[in-house]
């Protein structure tokens, strides 16, 4: 399964296209689909900032995804978030994308927006692992796995 191409903005205010524009030879995605979902998405954040430490090449993004709005509307939303995230790392790779989300859904086959969804790519945006809801022991041992495993097999 492959990685939409879509365009959005990070919260430095950068235009990005993705996936050619995530830096990572292997990057993890956090898809939210609603603002209650952040709390899900930080599940996450410790064991992803562990991987990107302890696998080199590995990055780590936040993709809020949000139905198309107008610019005004989306201006307000990104400068919201924004201002809640002093980090500028967070900023850098907090990427708001504005699209149809039914069809990035389909794309993906993320079922639903009920839950965040976890995903591993490649640097050509091909899924490798995938992941829904918050994080518990189980899902990280499974997205190491699936790191040793790719490394091993770059390695041959």
């Amino acid at each position: 399964m492959q990685f939409p191409t879509v365009t959005g903005s990070n919260l430095q205010r950068s235009k990005l296209t993705l996936p050619q524009d995530f830096q990572g030879e292997l990057n993890l995605v956090l898809i939210a689909f609603q603002q209650w979902q952040q709390t899900q998405v930080d599940t996450w954040i410790p064991f992803a900032r562990q991987l990107e430490e302890t696998h080199p090449g590995v990055r780590y993004y936040e993709l809020p995804t949000i139905q198309q709005l107008n610019v005004l509307a989306r201006t307000f939303i990104n400068e919201g978030m924004r201002a809640g995230l002093p980090d500028p790392v967070v900023r850098e790779r907090t990427i708001t994308l504005y699209l149809d989300k039914d069809e990035f859904r389909q794309a993906l086959q993320l079922p639903h927006e009920d839950h965040i969804y976890v995903l591993l790519l490649d640097r050509q945006g091909q899924v490798l692992w995938r992941a829904e809801g918050d994080f518990t022991p189980e899902k990280g041992e499974s997205l190491a796995e699936q790191l040793q495993m790719w490394r091993e097999d770059e390695a041959e």
